[in-house]
């Protein structure tokens, strides 16, 4: 049994405050933003000429979705109510308060708009986007687990954790269960996908889409639901129903793109 006592906050120094979840975001987007270079120079060999100074400029388009889309999801998908009669709040990113699901829907739709405008094919970036992601997913729930916060369910098992800013009750440590699924497993899963001989493109695209949404449905039973929305339906979290709705899109792309290889 373990009691959290991590502090937040890396250091401050007069008003700068150093956070270990602003470090994760700015961490996870320059390590796959290097290593995604890495994988389109090997992906070109194959597949087809890319200037990777076109994904250089495509980081800068996903950062502002990853910041838009996670807020704008935080809010219609788990707190509607409470920004609506305090719009104030709303800018205060700082404080916490973003969505994966939302920063997904941004990624995609910056991406596909990138695409269009240099004539690119959305699929071939989504798919390094795709293999790339779960640095930045692990280290961002490492620093949820640093933070105390997305606690998990009371258990009894000898690695649970306490965290005394939300109780003293013995939980799962959720997050590290989504840092090891969600990150580890997945980035293996879908970078040996990536380099088969024979790659299709926009497998990634979709088995990110997939295999996510399955991981995540699992840590969901580990995680405690958000206080504010409990279970709905006394069922499912609104992770949980997110995440259904990203295995659905999932297999509706992987049966496009069989019939358009087969066509």
């Amino acid at each position: 049994m373990f009691t959290h006592n991590f502090n937040p906050v890396l250091f401050e120094i007069g008003f700068l405050t150093i956070r270990w979840y602003s470090l994760s975001y700015i961490f996870g987007i320059l390590i796959g933003w290097w290593y995604g270079k890495k994988l389109i120079n090997r992906l070109n060999l194959t597949d087809f000429k890319f200037d990777t100074k076109e994904f250089d400029d495509l980081i800068t388009y996903l950062i502002i979705a990853i910041i838009v889309g996670g807020r704008a999801g935080y809010i219609l998908f788990y707190n509607p109510v409470y920004y609506l009669s305090n719009p104030s709040e709303i800018v205060k990113v700082w404080e916490g308060g973003m969505s994966f699901h939302g920063a997904l829907i941004g990624i995609i739709f910056a991406t596909y708009i990138f695409s269009k405008k240099k004539r690119l094919k959305p699929f071939f970036l989504l798919d390094i986007i795709a293999c790339v992601s779960p640095i930045g997913i692990f280290l961002g729930r490492i620093a949820n687990f640093i933070n105390g916060e997305l606690v998990g369910k009371e258990s009894s098992l000898p690695w649970s954790v306490i965290f005394p800013n939300y109780d003293n009750l013995p939980r799962h440590p959720s997050q590290l269960y989504e840092a090891t699924l969600e990150g580890l497993v997945l980035f293996f899963l879908l970078n040996k996908l990536i380099n088969k001989k024979n790659y299709k493109t926009g497998t990634c695209a979709y088995s990110f889409l997939i295999y996510y949404g399955i991981f995540r449905i699992i840590s969901e039973y580990f995680r405690a639901p958000d206080a504010h929305l409990g279970l709905i339906s006394n069922l499912f979290s609104m992770g949980t129903i997110l995440s259904f709705c990203m295995i659905f899109a999932g297999l509706i792309i992987f049966y496009i793109i069989r019939i358009k290889n087969e066509n």
